[in-house]
């Protein structure tokens, strides 16, 4: 009999990821509280359970999980129809929300306890990279749990880091995401200077790419349209990875800091524009929308509403 895998959060990451592992000849049965993703599933005819009992009534191999926040994972694992007490010894539980490292610890104490291995596994690389099984996973967990999951994580991704023990995972995304954060915002600001200075943007985009302004926002993931091809600004920054959970992750960020007390002037600024920006509406626009906010009255082009 097939090994069949159980994965809880099938939304706009979870969806891509599961028909990756399906296309590889995995088995694989889904669960989502949303009845919006539920009716996705079903038009792509994944296995779907009613509950969480209906998705653990056979012999699991591996749960993976893709949810928004810590409190959904702690509810998911620990509460009270917490997977934790219904799987076996010999299944894997691979975590790939982001989450504050705390809960991450949280969670994954309580399965070593119980004997189960765990891993927390955040991807960079959006829905872009979930569609095309071109994510990077952040791995944190014991070097056996790392290896027992890193075939599964190698059909969904192209790039596996193990980056410590458990909670590091996390750790290291809520660090890239910082980082990233900031860039996103000071791409923005250089070509919307550009244009202000009526300097061609797409001649400034090709000179910093290739000049010490270049960062992934630049060559990767332009913030204006009209400068690559299948980016989220040339399709009305329909995200990606929207903006809502760039300010979650930020937000993240910026309480670790506060708790090892390292200091994030640059991150604390990133925050405060993006929360700002969805406090304004925009939670459902990718992040690189941030453009229109350092634009202003520079800034033309098409949103979607």
């Amino acid at each position: 009999m097939a090994e069949l895998i159980a994965f809880i959060g099938v939304g706009n990451m979870g969806n891509p990821m599961v028909e990756n592992l399906i296309k590889s000849g995995k088995k694989v049965r889904v669960h989502d509280v949303s009845k919006k993703m539920q009716e996705r599933a079903k038009e792509k005819k994944f296995d779907i359970a009613n509950n969480i009992d209906d998705l653990l009534k056979d012999n699991i191999s591996t749960v993976i999980t893709m949810l928004p926040a810590g409190k959904n994972s702690r509810e998911v694992y620990l509460g009270k129809d917490g997977i934790i007490n219904k799987v076996s010894k010999d299944c894997l539980l691979i975590d790939c929300s982001t989450i504050d490292i705390k809960t991450s610890i949280e969670i994954g104490t309580k399965a070593k306890e119980k004997e189960i291995k765990m891993i927390d596994a955040p991807v960079s690389g959006g829905v872009m990279g979930a569609k095309n099984a071109t994510l990077t996973f952040l791995v944190g967990g014991s070097k056996e749990a790392f290896d027992l999951a890193k075939p599964l994580l190698e059909i969904m991704g192209k790039n596996i880091f193990h980056a410590g023990e458990l909670g590091c995972g996390n750790g290291a995304k809520i660090c890239n995401n910082l980082a990233l954060g900031i860039s996103m915002i000071g791409a923005s600001e250089a070509l919307m200077l550009a244009k202000r200075l009526n300097i061609d943007i797409k001649k400034v985009h090709e000179i910093m790419k290739n000049a010490s302004g270049n960062s992934w926002p630049i060559s990767v993931y332009p913030p204006l349209p009209g400068l690559k091809d299948g980016v989220p600004s040339n399709n009305k920054y329909r995200p990606g990875f929207s903006a809502g959970m760039m300010n979650k992750d930020l937000k993240l960020a910026i309480e670790s800091a506060k708790e090892v007390k390292a200091n994030t002037p640059l991150g604390s600024k990133a925050n405060d524009i993006y929360s700002k920006f969805c406090e304004e509406g925009n939670s459902n626009k990718d992040f690189s929308a941030i453009s229109k906010v350092v634009g202003g009255d520079a800034w033309d082009y098409e949103i979607e509403d």
